[in-house]
């Protein structure tokens, strides 16, 4: 099991580390890694997606609802449940509050999620990547920009687009390649619509970089901002990387789920905070620091903590 977890993490550490070497020395900025993982997720990874669902028999699709269902579960929840708390019993502003719960609801499973879940899962790991990213680019996101535009100041919104309305992000989402290619790949395999091997496989040259590029510009971003450690950081550390993974593997425990699904919803869950919350709180000028900092321990630490959660499923 040592022997499990060592392969499937050391590859997310030492990469981080050649990014956070590389932003040490200069060699890239913060803008550059934006334009790296531009390249992910425009480009890489719905190739990998396409190709990956592609090559999964019918019946492996089709007899994944259940993971599905938990991770929408988890991922919708926990969402909803860190904005009531931010609003709430926080009293802060609607504005942070939805920072905050993106931060903990949203695994960074585009970037992480290739390395980890590929070698745990092998080919499943695709739907659990397509499931966890349809998410969250067609409701955790956009309720998250509606949510920063309705409630920023004006001096805040001013560069952003005037049709700031949760369909008008909705509509965005849809034109996303990262949306449109695990929704066209579903729709084709569903049809048993005949897809030449040699073109999946030429769609995987440039999908094979994803978790690598991925990964090497988020050691890049983790070099770049300047950390702190404050009680909501750590809140929000604890929350993203210990808290929501231990409640869905209690849940599908209590509910009897298959083992194989408690372990990949699970270890999903473990992934870290997404980017995406850093990019959205430099876009909107809100909580910069502590969302690169949450970022930044969120990933580090999930060394540990998902190496925990591999121990703990596996038992």
């Amino acid at each position: 099991m040592l022997e499990v977890i060592i392969s499937a993490l050391l590859p997310i550490i030492i990469t981080l580390m050649i990014g956070f070497f590389a932003g040490w020395r200069g060699e890239f900025t913060a803008n550059q890694a934006s334009t790296l993982n531009k390249m992910v997720l425009r480009y890489a990874l719905p190739m990998t997606l396409f190709s990956g669902i592609l090559s999964l028999p019918k019946t492996q699709i089709l007899s994944s609802g259940s993971a599905a269902i938990i991770l929408l579960l988890a991922m919708a929840g926990g969402y909803l449940v860190t904005l009531g708390i931010g609003y709430f019993a926080c009293q802060r502003p609607v504005n942070e509050s939805a920072l905050l719960a993106l931060s903990v609801s949203a695994p960074a499973v585009p970037f992480v999620g290739i390395t980890v879940l590929g070698h745990l899962f092998g080919t499943a790991s695709t739907i659990l990547v397509s499931i966890c990213s349809l998410m969250m680019n067609l409701v955790q996101v956009p309720v998250t920009i509606f949510l920063l535009s309705a409630y920023s100041p004006k001096k805040n919104t001013d560069k952003i687009a005037t049709d700031s309305s949760f369909f008008s992000h909705i509509r965005h989402a849809f034109t996303e390649p990262i949306v449109i290619a695990p929704i066209l790949a579903l729709i084709c395999v569903s049809l048993s619509i005949p897809f030449p091997e040699t073109l999946k496989s030429s769609l995987m040259l440039l999908g094979k970089a994803t978790g690598g590029v991925a990964l090497f510009s988020s050691g890049i971003i983790l070099f770049s901002r300047k950390v702190i450690l404050s009680k909501t950081v750590a809140s929000l550390v604890l929350s993203k990387n210990i808290i929501i993974p231990t409640a869905v593997w209690v849940l599908a425990s209590i509910n009897k789920t298959p083992p194989l699904i408690i372990e990949q919803t699970t270890i999903t869950m473990a992934i870290p905070s997404a980017a995406i919350t850093t990019m959205l709180a430099i876009r909107y000028q809100l909580m910069e620091q502590d969302m690169a900092s949450t970022l930044f321990f969120s990933t580090i630490l999930s060394i540990i903590s998902m190496g925990g959660f591999i121990l703990l499923t596996a038992i």
